[in-house]
């Protein structure tokens, strides 16, 4: 059986923290789907077309990483393209009890694992927020986004 794990997030946009997730976990299944969460209510700062050109485009050479975008809970998309296993990344110690709590009730409500990786240490400070606030504020958000990552 195929190990097929659901990276799930907003990516607006896409970080080196999201990146070096993604990365390493390569080796760990046999395929890996960007899952770009859809929320009606939510104002984001790229689209979901630039959001998913970006994420694409840093994989583009890696035929094990590809991307989808959904709505809805995210163990509903996971039973949708058969994923057993959601990823997730860990900055610090709050996104832990954070991520903690919806990988319970994710397993309760559903047979999916929630399989987590420390992000690298010269990641860990990176969120898209901080990106986007330096975005807004005309700062050198190169130096936390994927080389993909361009703003007009």
């Amino acid at each position: 059986m195929e190990k097929i794990a659901v990276f799930p997030g907003s990516f607006d946009p896409i970080t080196l923290g999201h990146y070096d997730i993604i990365k390493r976990s390569i080796p760990l299944f046999d395929k890996i789907i960007v899952a770009i969460g859809v929320n009606a209510d939510k104002k984001y700062m790229f689209s979901l077309d630039e959001r998913k050109r970006f994420i694409e485009e840093c994989f583009e050479n890696h035929p094990t990483v590809s991307v989808a975008t959904y709505e809805g809970l995210t163990i509903d998309f996971c039973k949708k393209v058969d994923a057993k296993f959601i990823l997730r990344g860990l900055r610090n110690p709050a996104d832990f009890e954070f991520e903690k709590a919806i990988a319970h009730t994710n397993r309760k409500l559903s047979k999916i694992e929630t399989v987590f990786l420390l992000t690298a240490a010269n990641t860990s400070y990176i969120s898209s927020s901080i990106v986007r606030d330096v975005i807004r504020n005309g700062g050198e958000y190169e130096l936390l986004v994927p080389d993909a990552v361009r703003v007009k």
